[in-house]
């Protein structure tokens, strides 16, 4: 394996633990991690690879840094199994990884307006600084308790099934703490980006109604969080609808409210219009968002200092407005 891998691979613990390294240093892994991986001269890249180690080795945690939330007991997640080597660190996530999430809430003389899950697009890593982190940083101040979810990706070598259990599994936690949380059961938005947004249909296709863990998994054995809804109760796919011509079966489907958000310039687009058709021939409300101008990836890139595309910012308003209408303030 490349010195380059091996260098890229370190850093994804580091972008996806985004709430606990200071938000300036994080940024500068990040443009590191881009030169060294875009550099064409072998030497060159082999320097700036030592250059990113050193620099991953001072990195320190800020003081009182959150811990992981893991999302199944150990020993008790569902999986295939089919997951048992990851050779030249072609995949982000080694197959002894357990999805786990933080928690981004609201001080405790804020009333919360409800719950958003954000999940980053990819193969996660450094998508989460911008796309779930910052994020949730913005709705922070919108008024949501915001949960960062580090899941199995919806991407080989993981199924659907598998990607959506983990999404199912910490709507159902906010739901059994939603007292805790301060807001109501059934006031929990999931909001996905780009391969995210794909994570989040794949949980209500999978893990709405009436559908259990054991529909897919039968050696699973249910705890008293599978006595709680798996779907959330609105869905934001921030572009990342489904591909053009994926059929889904709705016959136990209960999909959510959806609001779409994507650029005029992002090739997703293509997909969405197949997919908003799709969702209204089911009879599904859905509202969809362009922004002029606006390519892939934009999501939360102010925590970059990029502002090329201020205008995608509205997406956050929107779906403030569309959270709210579903959750019925």
């Amino acid at each position: 394996m490349s010195v380059v891998s091996l260098a890229q691979h370190r850093s994804v613990a580091y972008f996806e633990d985004a709430p606990c390294y200071p938000v300036d240093k994080l940024v500068r892994l990040h443009g590191m991690k881009w030169k060294m991986m875009e550099e064409k001269d072998e030497e060159k890249q082999r320097r700036l690879a030592e250059e990113f180690n050193a620099y991953l080795d001072g990195l320190e945690k800020v003081p009182g840094a959150p811990s992981r939330i893991y999302l199944w007991p150990e020993g008790k997640m569902p999986e295939t199994g089919t997951y048992l080597e990851n050779p030249d660190y072609r995949y982000n996530h080694d197959p002894d990884f357990r999805p786990y999430m933080y928690e981004l809430l609201l001080p405790e003389d804020v009333t919360p307006k409800g719950a958003v899950i954000l999940c980053a697009g990819g193969d996660h890593g450094d998508c989460v600084i911008h796309e779930a982190y910052q994020s949730c940083l913005d709705l922070n101040k919108l008024g949501y308790q915001c949960f960062m979810l580090l899941n199995r990706t919806n991407m080989m070598p993981y199924t659907g099934q598998e990607c959506g259990a983990d999404a199912a599994r910490l709507v159902r936690m906010i739901r059994k703490n939603a007292a805790r949380y301060r807001i109501g059961e059934h006031q929990v938005a999931f909001a996905g980006f780009s391969n995210g947004g794909l994570t989040g249909e794949e949980c209500i296709r999978y893990y709405s109604g009436d559908q259990k863990v054991t529909d897919h998994f039968p050696d699973y054995v249910p705890d008293e969080l599978d006595a709680y809804g798996g779907a959330p109760d609105a869905f934001i796919c921030v572009y990342g609808p489904r591909w053009e011509g994926k059929q889904i079966d709705y016959t136990k489907v209960v999909y959510p409210p959806t609001m779409f958000a994507v650029g005029m310039e992002d090739k997703a687009l293509d997909n969405l219009h197949w997919t908003y058709q799709d969702l209204l021939a089911h009879g599904i409300r859905a509202e969809v968002h362009t922004f002029t101008g606006v390519p892939h990836g934009q999501a939360g890139v102010s925590i970059f200092g990029n502002r090329n595309y201020f205008n995608f910012d509205l997406w956050l308003l929107l779906a403030d407005a569309f959270m709210q209408k579903v959750f019925g303030k």
